[in-house]
């Protein structure tokens, strides 16, 4: 690590075992509580107290407290693009500042075209639900509609995705539906993305019913032109929301249509809570600046390259995958604010599995590969289920790995040594509700941007995305044989498709 690197803070010589059975009251110092009954305990993380001490400072310095204070009250926090990000106004009203304030009531009444939209389809024959969406315009609504809609005793809809340019999705889809029956979303914030356009050609044209295509964009000029969507069937989106940050939006009205306005409603109150938390609760007592600099101890001090996200709930098998896109979107950047080169590293990759799935599958290489992985385990206390010794094995296999990766377990025979010393938090919700996801979600966002403030970088844009996108646009006619690449791999690969 560069001397220059703003997280130069020393490791310490003992391992997690040592420091835990060192000093019986680390598991209880490092287990923080946040709001909705949400906990976490860090004591399984490789630092001693003057490293904690450290971070802490780090984050002094950065100044944390102001940072959120900036964004949440609409300061141009992203300023390559020159905007604010005030996903935290579709949910509450943290900071009170002029901009914030009109965010909210913009938000506030989008929520009531949300509702009214329900009503009208819940007094309709549709009983499906077709969301057409990519990105921060998919996978959020994706999970919490995974997450809850199952347990959501007045279930009206069923909700379904499709994200994938690739055909193969609406034609697995399509004919389970009768389009007689099915409402069609389509969510793009520039409505220019083509793997939204491309299915939401398909999708009309098999609906054929104008009346039941809804758009939630920035664009309803382009929705109009494209599927001839009328303006009162337009739900807003902003520039001051980026797309990883939207399912508190009208972007989310897949979840609401899939649990109901009432827990839409609690989804986005268990955000707005840990907002509060993130905003006023002291640092040490702060859930989001120790898992924000826990993150960066990992990444800039251990110098630790991938991330494990391991949900003890089969309804969270969604969140590594959405996690994903919001910490490498987010802060997969190599320039500084000021456009400068970034010193040090930002972002591991992000991936993951539900547990206990994942322990046949990947664990093997976390307790016994030459390559040393961070993880979250993720646990809910309290099932929706009435089997009540699947639930206890499934806590007893969350508790064992977490103690697995961190203490190991000697052996003179190599192929059964576990070496341990693997650093991993354990997160606890008390049950799986919309408030306690709400919360869970918003813990990342807050994480994610303390992060970036540490790395000075810009969260909130995301150029690398835009290229590979722009080529594929220009791409097509070359596939067509209308042109010919300039790029000889790529003229090469594209000779072999035509050929087949």
């Amino acid at each position: 690590m560069s001397d220059q690197s703003p997280v130069a803070i020393a490791r310490p010589t003992s391992s997690v075992a040592e420091l835990n059975h060192a000093d019986p009251t680390r598991a209880a110092r490092f287990d923080i509580a946040g709001p909705c009954g949400l906990a976490a305990n860090f004591s399984r993380q490789r630092y001693d107290d003057a490293a904690v001490d450290q971070l802490f400072a780090l984050a002094a310095s950065c100044n944390f407290g102001a940072a959120l204070q900036r964004q949440m009250g609409g300061e141009i926090v992203n300023p390559t693009e020159q905007r604010a990000a005030l996903h935290t106004a579709l949910r509450g009203q943290p900071v009170h500042t002029k901009v914030a304030d009109a965010a909210f009531a913009q938000a506030q009444q989008a929520r009531v075209q949300m509702r009214a939209l329900y009503e009208q389809l819940a007094g309709s024959d549709v009983t499906d639900i077709v969301s057409i969406g990519i990105g921060g315009s998919d996978l959020g609504p994706r999970l919490a509609v995974d997450a809850l809609a199952a347990e959501q005793a007045d279930r009206r809809f069923r909700v379904h995705f499709v994200s994938n340019v690739d055909g193969a999705a609406m034609g697995r889809l399509l004919p389970t539906l009768d389009p007689a029956r099915t409402a069609i979303l389509l969510i793009s914030k520039t409505f220019t993305t083509q793997e939204t356009l491309l299915n939401g050609e398909i999708a009309c044209a098999w609906l054929q019913a104008p009346e039941r295509t809804f758009a939630i964009t920035t664009n309803a000029s382009g929705a109009a032109e494209r599927f001839g969507i009328a303006s009162e069937r337009v739900l807003p989106m902003w520039d001051w929301v980026g797309g990883r940050y939207s399912m508190w939006s009208a972007v989310g009205l897949p979840v609401l249509l899939a649990i109901g306005p009432d827990g839409f409603d609690q989804l986005l109150e268990g955000a707005a809570a840990m907002d509060k938390h993130a905003l006023e609760s002291e640092p040490r007592s702060n859930l989001t600046y120790w898992h924000a600099l826990t993150a960066v101890y990992n990444r800039g001090v251990l110098g630790l390259c991938s991330h494990a996200v391991l949900p003890y709930d089969e309804r969270l098998k969604l969140f590594p995958p959405y996690l994903q896109q919001l910490v490498m979107e987010s802060l997969g950047k190599s320039a500084q604010l000021d456009g400068s080169p970034v010193v040090g590293q930002t972002v591991p990759v992000w991936w993951g599995g539900a547990g206990t799935d994942s322990q046949h599958s990947f664990f093997q290489a976390l307790h016994q590969g030459t390559q040393v992985e961070s993880m979250d385990l993720i646990g809910v206390l309290k099932p929706a289920h009435n089997y009540a010794t699947n639930h206890l094995a499934l806590l007893s296999n969350l508790l064992a790995q977490s103690e697995a990766f961190a203490n190991g377990q000697a052996s003179t025979d190599l192929h059964r040594n576990y070496a341990g010393n693997r650093p991993n938090t354990v997160i606890r919700l008390p049950s799986l509700t919309p408030g306690t996801l709400g919360a869970l979600i918003a813990l990342y966002e807050h994480s994610v941007y303390l992060q970036s403030v540490v790395w000075n970088i810009n969260p909130f844009d995301q150029f690398g995305v835009e290229l590979g996108k722009r080529l594929a646009n220009g791409m097509l006619p070359a596939l067509r044989g209308e042109t010919e690449s300039s790029d000889p791999v790529t003229a090469y690969l594209v000779s072999s498709i035509r050929n087949v």
